[in-house]
């Protein structure tokens, strides 16, 4: 394995990060330990979780990976093994099961709180905001638009005092913001360095082959202010392992249970995924190995998510590590993103 630090800490971070969001659907609870028990054992130690957690978010599941989280670190005793994120859910009707008062003082402190009892743990070492309490162009939506009926204000400064008193007490170490664009980034980091608050140290949104808009805006605040990424649906959503095309995916694979989930689906994504399998196979690798490892040595990256339903897509995924593309891989890639931009942002 391979090993970073959280920017601007000493907390050092497996650059594979273990995403956990099908336990509790997908996933039973022993699958979920099994998974745990692997990546640990294989030098994983930053396991990424949310509140919303298992996807799809329902009702029913609301919660119910980061209790499993929490029953195998009880079962376990590796709590002090593993760097720990996780997130409050941001407001929308997605998400009106859980709360409708967004990042307020009142919604933070109580989701820290049910956080801490489900994950059985004292303090949560990366604490995040799931999306943006504003409206903007989140989630696949590829252009900014104005709303004139949008009734948010601005709220940073507020939002980071409250995160203040959290971190002071203990419960929390860091923060970091996910599915945030370039002004919000920057809003963050200037009401954090003129009020001497909390500073967001990561970033957590979409990048894959085929969905690379943070090499915009968002690369250079990467690269200027030390905000790292972290690399979410880097095989968007098992489109870039394959499977869709050959006709391989089995009856339990996400976009065949959760059709609904197109973002990486339409007619272009799969003419840039079908260019990518040729260029893997080309090359003697497999389109999943490729495709992590053409994330993992992104400058911009502290860490990437990856995801499994099974422990042989786990071990795999976690083995692109081992993986080095060359010059001729790059350009030939680059070359398709050249003529298919960004098919699924």
């Amino acid at each position: 394995m391979k090993y970073t630090n959280l920017p601007n800490t000493d907390i050092k971070v497996s650059k594979i990060c273990l995403g956990t969001m099908t336990w509790g659907n997908q996933n039973t609870q022993d699958e979920g330990f099994a998974q745990m028990d692997l990546a640990l054992d294989k030098g994983v130690n930053f396991f990424d979780v949310a509140e919303l957690y298992p996807v799809p978010a329902t009702a029913e599941t609301y919660a119910e990976t980061e209790r499993i989280i929490g029953n195998w670190f009880t079962k376990t005793g590796n709590r002090d093994k593993v760097v720990l994120a996780t997130k409050i859910a941001g407001p929308g009707d997605y998400t009106a099961h859980i709360r409708t008062t967004g990042f307020s003082k009142t919604a933070l402190n109580e989701a820290v709180e049910n956080s801490l009892k489900r994950l059985q743990t004292d303090y949560i070492d990366l604490y995040q905001l799931h999306w943006p309490e504003r409206t903007t162009n989140t989630f696949g939506v590829r252009d900014y638009t104005r709303n004139d009926n949008d009734k948010w204000e601005d709220n940073f400064n507020e939002i980071l005092h409250n995160l203040d008193n959290i971190v002071k007490s203990g419960k929390v170490r860091q923060i970091g913001i996910s599915n945030e664009k370039a002004w919000g980034t920057m809003r963050y980091l200037q009401e954090s360095k003129q009020h001497n608050l909390p500073r967001p140290i990561t970033i957590q949104n979409a990048y894959s082959l085929l969905c690379r808009p943070f090499e915009g805006d968002m690369a250079e605040i990467s690269h200027r202010e030390n905000v790292g990424l972290l690399a979410y649906s880097p095989m968007a959503f098992g489109v870039l392992s394959g499977k869709y095309i050959k006709g391989t995916a089995a009856d339990n694979a996400r976009l065949k249970l959760f059709p609904r989930f197109a973002r990486y689906s339409g007619e272009q994504a799969t003419e840039a995924t079908k260019r990518y399998l040729k260029i893997a196979e080309d090359n003697g690798m497999s389109l999943a190995q490729m495709s992590l490892a053409f994330v993992n040595e992104r400058p911009f990256l502290t860490s990437n998510i990856i995801g499994a339903t099974n422990l042989n897509q786990l071990e795999e995924n976690i083995e692109s590590i081992n993986i080095s593309l060359s010059d001729d891989v790059m350009k030939a890639i680059n070359e398709v993103h050249a003529e298919i931009p960004n098919p699924a942002p």
